[in-house]
């Protein structure tokens, strides 16, 4: 059994107040060309809905593997993720599943699934004792999508 998370809300009401992402870059606005995978809800963007673009860091302990990279958000407060499972509308999408040990280091079970069964990929990764969590990221661009915690 495992738990799917977004970015932290409070995380997303401070861009979103201060208009400067993690770096100090400014927030872009936009509205949705549809299909801009939101990582405030888990779901791809509806056409029109107003989006931001900024730089994201997934929270991790400091070590040589913290990284920021572009996520979209919905521009205002939305109501999150419909549950804590595996997004539905990415289902069949093949992702990397980037395993972390305590110390915030990628650890050797990270993989590239393929999209066809993302609990029984991300199973397997858990199994690993030393895995505490798993960063799901797009496999073109390498953008943050959730994160998967036992």
């Amino acid at each position: 059994m495992f738990t799917v998370s977004a970015i932290d809300p409070g995380i997303l009401e401070a861009v979103r107040g201060k208009g400067t992402d993690v770096s100090g870059n400014p927030v872009e606005r936009s509205a949705a060309a549809g299909g801009e995978p939101l990582r405030c809800c888990l779901r791809d963007a509806v056409e029109g809905e107003a989006l931001i673009l900024f730089g994201y860091e997934p929270v991790l302990p400091p070590s040589p593997y913290r990284e920021i990279g572009a996520v979209f958000a919905h521009a205002e407060r939305c109501a999150g993720p419909a549950g804590t499972g595996y997004p539905e509308q990415w289902r069949g999408r093949p992702q990397v599943l980037r395993a972390y040990d305590a110390r915030g280091w990628i650890h050797p079970a990270t993989r590239v699934h393929d999209g066809s069964d993302p609990e029984g990929a991300l199973a397997s990764v858990l199994r690993e004792p030393a895995v505490v969590r798993v960063d799901s990221r797009n496999v073109a661009y390498g953008c943050y999508m959730f994160t998967v915690t036992r």
